[in-house]
Order: structure tokens, then C-alpha cells, then sequence
């Protein structure tokens, strides 16, 4: 059986409590940018979709759809979906916002970024944090893991009342309807683990008119400002 080295352990710990000024700089760079934007929705999508993809392109309208409302565009700033999004925020001549991560299937950021609203992290958690709290707004796409990691915690925030209520729009019947039938089916009617008014913030919909009007409708309710 191995033995603890606690020299080994004592320099983690000292590692550990040097890396919270980077930390704090991340969120402090990513705050001050971010609030002189203005109000923006944000767009989650795979990175491995293609141009060709009907997703990407649909995406494209969606973002340009959403500037010419008024609002920015934030995006993961990779490839894919994200790409799609900063081209139709850039197309749209609104804000193109691009929160940027070294991924292994994000290894370049997307060119259709605005120079100086490109903000990049080197925690996961950072940079997710500055997504919830900035976003007026989530479009989800078809997408992985990442996709569903931020769909689920936003879902979890505004459950648990940690960050305020926003419209959480997943675009596409045809992938989301599986899983939005399993939560309801599982976690609310046979395992009640959640509750109806859990998923009233939850719509599924398949085109770009939709997505403004439930922007448009949820804002005239609850007004625009950041989330925490």
C-alpha cells in the first residue's frame, strides 16, 4: 500500500491558494466587459456541427434574428454552433460575443467574434458563471455534454431561485422532444423529483419566430438586467 507524501500535499495546497488570483482576475476582466455590452442571449450548440448542417444554418438566423431585437449574441466562441451564432450576431451588425475556452474539440475560436468582446478563460467554471449571469436569455441547440451541462445548471439555478428567471428555449422538436418526455415522465409524474413549475421556463421550437416571441413576451414581464 502506497503512502501519503504530505510535502507533495502541503505544495497542492499552496498551489491551490495562489491560483484564486487568477481566479478572481478572470471574473473581474470578465465582469467589466461584459456589463458595458448590454443586454445579450446566449447560444449553446455542438462544436462538431457542420456548415452545412441544417442546425448551423438555423442557427445563423436565429443569432441575426436576435441582434435586430436588440439584444447581443454570447457564445462558447469555438466552432460549430458557437461559429454559427457570432456569424449571424456579425451579419445582423449587433454585438458578437464570444466567452472562449481551450477544448479538445474547440481549439480555435471562430472568426465572426467582435475583437473586443472576446474574453477568455482558462476555468470552466468562470466562464459559465459570466454566461449565467449576463444572459437575458439560453437558445440551445442539438449539442453534447457541454450543451446539456449548461442547460441543466441553468434549469438548476433558477430552480433552487440562485439566479433570477430567464427563457430557456431548446430549438429543435426533433432532438429534444426525447428528453424533455423522459424528465416529465420520470422525474416529475413516477419519481417526483421535481415539480410542474420546474419546466414552465422550458420551451421546444423549431423556428426563429418563436424564439423572438418568447424573448419578446418573457421581457415584457420581467424587464432586462443581469441575473445575480
Amino acid at each position: 500500500m502506497s503512502r501519503i507524501n504530505p510535502k507533495g500535499w502541503n505544495e497542492i495546497k499552496t498551489n491551490d491558494s495562489w491560483a484564486i488570483f487568477k481566479i478572481m482576475g478572470e471574473f473581474v476582466n470578465g465582469f467589466e466587459k461584459m456589463s458595458q455590452i448590454g443586454p445579450c442571449v446566449s447560444i449553446f450548440g455542438s462544436a462538431r456541427t457542420k456548415n452545412e448542417d441544417k442546425y448551423y444554418k438555423l442557427s445563423i438566423d436565429i443569432a441575426k434574428s436576435i441582434v435586430k431585437s436588440g439584444y447581443g449574441v454570447i457564445t462558447g466562441g469555438g466552432p460549430g454552433i458557437m461559429e454559427a451564432a457570432n456569424k449571424g450576431a456579425k451579419e445582423g451588425e449587433g454585438n458578437s460575443v464570444g466567452l472562449c475556452i481551450d477544448l479538445p474539440f474547440e481549439q480555435f475560436d471562430n472568426t465572426y467574434i467582435d475583437s473586443d468582446k472576446k474574453i477568455d478563460f482558462d476555468y470552466f467554471f468562470v466562464r459559465k458563471v459570466v454566461f449565467m449571469k449576463y444572459s437575458q436569455g439560453f437558445v440551445v441547440m442539438p449539442g453534447g455534454f457541454g450543451t446539456l451541462d449548461e442547460l441543466f445548471e441553468a434549469i438548476t439555478l433558477i430552480q433552487t431561485h440562485k439566479i433570477e428567471k430567464f427563457p430557456i428555449i431548446l430549438v429543435g422538436t426533433e432532438f429534444w422532444s426525447g428528453l424533455i418526455a423522459w424528465v416529465k415522465d420520470i422525474l416529475l409524474k413516477k419519481s417526483k423529483n421535481i415539480s410542474k413549475k420546474d419546466l414552465d421556463l422550458i420551451h421546444i421550437v423549431d423556428k426563429k419566430e418563436e424564439v423572438i416571441n418568447i424573448l419578446e413576451d418573457f421581457h415584457k414581464s420581467y424587464g432586462l438586467s443581469p441575473n445575480f
